[in-house]
């Protein structure tokens, strides 16, 4: 007999998939369409597409996923937008991360699911914001729940951009209940914190995780709009910013700030630690990190 769960999870992983071919269709269209400034004469960028693959401890298949990555395009330096379904059984370390996030019986019956896309994109103009997307679903036989957001990343802020990225998320989120944007909001906020530097990585957006209201579609559904309003936020902000020129001093401002990213990347990250304590592809998992940061 079948696990009931087994259809919400094929729901779950066919709808990240389709995400992810939506953003890259969107992002290859933004490359072709630019046709001004001192990049315009570059190839529009591709997403280099590789096929990964994860195996249990004996050697049986334990899922694998899309690694979709652009470098050196017209408008994105380096992107990469992953798709994966993973599963098998949690080692020890996770097992015991698992039981922390209050999961019972963790000991007895280790197995799990796991299915998501994952979003970093790094750009050529430093006044282009720099922006992460990812949503979840990870199930145990013990509980389930969905997580992710979408956060904007500028090394040089314009209040116009952050507003416009906001008002997006908050008007996917509304239907779904009033008070959810300003706490999806606030949860942002103090994940992307960096307590050794003491400030944000960027200018926030939303987030959730651990995402278990008891009603399965009704936070399916949440999970997707939060997928459904990263273009809309993204995009405007993008077309807007691609052709301001630049400087040496914004450049280097770019990279300075990328540095950032990449300490909070490693440091911090739940993703980032997942992804290398279960075994998955080191190279997807580590997609997220510019192609270039610097430290001063």
């Amino acid at each position: 007999m079948s696990d009931p769960f087994d259809a919400r999870k094929a729901r779950a992983s066919a709808w990240f998939r389709e995400l992810r071919d939506q953003i890259v269709a969107a992002f290859e269209a933004l490359e072709d369409s630019q046709i001004e400034g001192p990049l315009a004469g570059l190839p529009a960028g591709r997403f280099e597409v590789t096929e990964t693959k994860r195996a249990s401890d004996d050697g049986s298949d334990a899922g694998g996923g899309l690694m979709s990555v652009m470098r050196g395009g017209r408008v994105f330096e380096k992107v990469g937008v992953n798709v994966s379904t993973v599963y098998g059984q949690l080692g020890a370390q996770a097992q015991k991360a698992m039981a922390a996030r209050g999961v019972p019986g963790m000991e007895d019956d280790p197995r799990f699911w796991a299915s998501g896309i994952s979003l970093v994109a790094h750009m050529q103009n430093p006044h282009t914001p720099a922006v992460h997307m990812n949503t979840r679903m990870f199930w145990t036989p013990h509980a389930w729940w969905f997580g992710g957001g979408s956060d904007l990343n500028p090394c040089i802020e314009y209040d116009e951009d952050t507003a416009h990225f906001h008002a997006v998320q908050k008007a996917h989120l509304d239907p779904h209940g009033p008070g959810l944007y300003p706490e999806l909001k606030a949860w942002a906020d103090e994940y992307f914190f960096i307590p050794h530097r003491g400030r944000a990585r960027g200018v926030g957006g939303i987030f959730m995780d651990d995402r278990n209201s008891g009603d399965w579609d009704a936070d399916f559904a949440l999970t997707q709009d939060i997928g459904r309003a990263f273009l809309p936020a993204f995009l405007p902000v993008t077309e807007k910013r691609r052709n301001t020129p630049w400087t040496e001093e914004d450049k280097d401002a770019q990279l300075i700030h990328r540095g950032l990213y990449a300490e909070y990347n490693l440091v911090y990250d739940r993703g980032t630690k997942f992804g290398l304590a279960t075994g998955h592809d080191a190279n997807a998992v580590l997609m997220s990190l510019p192609p270039l940061a610097k430290w001063v």
